[in-house]
């Protein structure tokens, strides 16, 4: 918890540990850590130089904890400061930057990342560089980051970055995939499912974007995209895609079901012509028996058919039976 004001997992136990005893000497503090007296004594002499630990007046063998209160809040007023300094920084550069390229040229829109350590060193750039939302498209084959290796979407939405993923269905058929989706569900993540998307894409705040360049085998590659024409075009692919989707939540404790698909979903009315066209009533004798007409129940058939992803009655049959509507 401590490693943001630049303390070690040594440095960081034997000073909770010092808190904790009051006072110890190096071969008692070494016992009580598990560790090495050499390693002890360094980790010590570190706290030292940070003002969080001396040693003893009373004796030069024993070492005591300074009070957190007052030397770890010297430490995180340093550390303020120095993020501030680092902020001014980058707003004075991203300030030249604009000065420089207030009207960008073309190839200044776009960016080629080359090598899988360098595409994956963007990735996660991209996404702790968002602050609102990052949108995402995700096929079943992933080219330098799979979901469980994808630690900067975890910091992001940790501290608040919106998610929506949409996943091509082949991810879930992934030996990691219904482990993946439901870290992500878990994380508050928006996810919805269909059965393939046009491309691997995720777009940053709207206003970064990147998109792979190279097909599965070759090195890979991908395109950066910056604000621009281009990048209004990719997210209108997105939200496209996004509105074909259908979103997916956790399944209920103990059901043994990992996450459920959701969809609109058939109404009353439409559940009593699905019954009787599973009794093997024609669409007009549908009609007549429920007071429609042919061209509603003919209509409200083909919206189920939309509604369950399918093309043909058998499979819309096979559909209300896998999803519980004829039990309804």
């Amino acid at each position: 918890m401590l490693g943001a004001i630049g303390l070690d997992e040594a440095q960081e136990a034997a000073y909770r540990t010092l808190i904790t005893v009051g006072a110890a000497e190096v071969a008692d503090l070494a016992h009580r850590l598990s560790a090495g007296e050499g390693e002890t004594e360094r980790a010590l002499r570190r706290l030292e130089r940070q003002g969080l630990a001396a040693q003893s007046t009373s004796g030069t063998a024993r070492w005591v904890a300074a009070p957190p209160g007052v030397a770890l809040g010297a430490l995180l007023t340093q550390q303020r400061h120095e993020l501030e300094q680092a902020e001014l920084a980058a707003a004075l550069l991203a300030e030249e930057y604009r000065a420089e390229a207030s009207e960008p040229a073309v190839h200044d829109l776009v960016e080629v990342v080359t090598g899988a350590s360098a595409v994956t060193h963007r990735f996660a750039q991209l996404q702790l560089g968002a602050t609102e939302e990052v949108c995402a498209l995700v096929t079943g084959r992933p080219v330098a980051v799979t979901g469980l290796d994808n630690v900067a979407e975890e910091r992001a939405a940790a501290r608040g970055v919106l998610y929506r993923v949409v996943l091509e269905r082949e991810v879930l058929m992934l030996p990691r995939g219904v482990v993946e989706l439901t870290a992500a569900l878990s994380r508050d993540e928006q996810v919805r499912v269909v059965d393939r998307v046009p491309t691997k894409l995720v777009v940053a705040d709207r206003s970064l974007a990147m998109v792979p360049l190279t097909g599965r085998d070759a090195e890979p590659a991908a395109l950066v995209v910056h604000a621009s024409g281009l990048l209004e075009s990719l997210m209108g692919l997105f939200e496209a895609v996004w509105r074909e989707a259908r979103p997916v939540r956790l399944g209920e404790p103990g059901t043994g079901v990992a996450f459920v698909e959701e969809g609109e979903g058939p109404d009353e009315m439409d559940l009593k012509i699905l019954s009787l066209l599973l009794a093997g009533l024609t669409d007009a004798s549908v009609a007549k028996q429920l007071e429609l007409g042919l061209r509603t129940v003919q209509r409200k058939v083909k919206g189920l058919m939309e509604v369950a992803g399918v093309s043909t009655r058998l499979q819309l049959g096979w559909h209300a039976y896998e999803r519980g509507w004829v039990a309804r």
